[in-house]
């Protein structure tokens, strides 16, 4: 039996088991082997955002040069972030961004650019944005790379969702916004925060360098955002009547699915961290 005859459940489960050590280790090899993951994942991710708004009837987004932008954000903040270029050096994205305006003058059969031009930097905003502040969050103390950070959040969104997915499989019943997201459930919200509070914990216990109280705040940050950015991706999803944003992680879905509760947490994530430094 092939892997996209399995179950959703056992697809999830093999996906995991094949893609977490990948992750895990280049969190933690090093702040490059960590910025090539991310990267990847974020231009990934910005590609499917644009296609999936270019399925949307006459939609012509900026597609390549969109993810481009993105690309240098990225770039831009890890080598900012680690100290290696002065910040000044973001001002490279002001007349980036503002060629977005002088490329759709020559885009003679998109009949409604500006639409296109919104569309573009949204993928900007919505989806790179949030990679490049990962990058901010593993460097927020003293410019030192710090991967028990970035993987602290990976574990709570991780034990966030699982937990949310089994507890709303067995006990789902009290619809949590039905209008977007008719699976969701408050049993299963609630599960989620369980789990995330379990491992919240555990962080707490050997990843010292950030205190049991910031652990958990984290965690209830990663639960409450986390399941608002699955809700508004779900509510983009529900506009173009599709699924899953791609097929590129069986089981999972697309990196827009995968890392959705990830792009609305991680700028509240670094607000709440910067505050009670």
């Amino acid at each position: 039996m092939g892997l996209r005859q399995m179950s959703n459940l056992q697809q999830r489960i093999i996906a995991a088991l094949i893609g977490v050590p990948i992750l895990l280790f280049c969190i933690i090899y090093s702040d490059y082997t960590f910025l090539g993951l991310f990267l990847i994942i974020g231009a990934l991710a910005q590609l499917e955002f644009y296609k999936l708004v270019g399925s949307m009837g006459d939609n012509l987004p900026l597609t390549f040069y969109g993810t481009f932008c993105g690309i240098v954000l990225h770039l831009l903040t890890f080598f900012i972030e680690k100290g290696d270029v002065a910040y000044q050096n973001y001002y490279i994205l002001s007349p980036l961004l503002t060629l977005i305006f002088f490329i759709k003058l020559y885009k003679s059969k998109d009949e409604k650019p500006f639409k296109n031009i919104a569309y573009t930097f949204l993928g900007i905003i919505y989806v790179a944005l949030p990679f490049a502040l990962l990058t901010v969050l593993a460097f927020i103390k003293d410019e030192k790379y710090d991967p028990n950070i970035v993987m602290g959040c990976l574990f709570l969104l991780w034990a966030s969702d699982s937990g949310a997915y089994f507890a709303g499989t067995k006990f789902g019943k009290t619809k949590l916004f039905e209008r977007v997201s008719p699976k969701k459930s408050w049993e299963g919200s609630i599960g989620g925060l369980v789990t995330a509070m379990v491992v919240a914990t555990l962080l707490g216990n050997y990843f010292t360098n950030y205190t049991a109280f910031q652990w958990y705040a984290i965690g209830i940050i990663i639960v409450v955002a986390g399941t608002y950015g699955d809700l508004v991706e779900s509510l983009f999803k529900r506009s173009i009547n599709i699924k899953d944003s791609a097929d590129t992680i069986p089981g999972h879905g697309g990196f827009l699915d995968r890392f959705d509760g990830l792009l609305l947490s991680i700028p509240f994530i670094i607000t709440f961290l910067k505050l009670v430094r």
